[in-house]
């Protein structure tokens, strides 16, 4: 929804989202290697669960700002139960293997806490069912956002946050 706006209001603005590899160190490499030549002070990331917690890497990271949609705050502990052969969530035909190491690279690049909560806006809802809202709302304070009442942790009314993200990116 978010690319569709962008090629319909400022087709000038790059969109790139990527399938990421299982492994979290891989991940962020793929991130960090396909924007490396991208304007730092125009550069923004966003993620939704564990890409949550991958845009608040990458933010930490590279100072820039990251929009946080039900994001993920503990992976390490709350994927050790994953470990071994998954679905992809969209696609249940696809098959992939989710390692042990996987956890250990989660932990190492966890951030101990955001630095600058100008930077963030979290969407959080409170009828996630996957993650708890107390949680998220907690590893973002003073971070513009919104806590949502209802929704769900695929935030499937996200076309009524759509305005606030593109405002919060001054994209409108």
């Amino acid at each position: 929804m978010l690319a569709a706006w962008l090629a319909a209001h400022r087709p000038g603005v790059t969109w790139w989202c990527p399938q990421l590899p299982p492994s979290p160190r891989e991940a962020i490499a793929l991130a960090e290697q396909g924007t490396a030549a991208w304007p730092r002070e125009t550069r923004a990331v966003l993620g939704s669960s564990l890409g949550g917690f991958y845009a608040t890497v990458l933010a930490e990271r590279w100072g820039c700002p990251a929009v946080v949609m039900n994001p993920a705050v503990d992976p390490a502990r709350d994927l050790v139960r994953y470990v071994g052969e998954q679905t992809a969530f969209h696609d249940p035909a696809q098959r992939f293997e989710f390692r042990a190491e996987f956890v250990d690279e989660l932990g190492a690049m966890t951030p101990r806490a955001i630095t600058r909560p100008e930077r963030y806006f979290a969407l959080v809802a409170k009828g996630d069912e996957v993650l708890d809202w107390r949680e998220m709302s907690a590893r973002y304070p003073g971070a513009a956002g919104r806590l949502l009442e209802g929704s769900d942790h695929g935030l499937s009314d996200f076309a009524l946050h759509l305005p606030a993200i593109v405002q919060f990116l001054h994209l409108a």
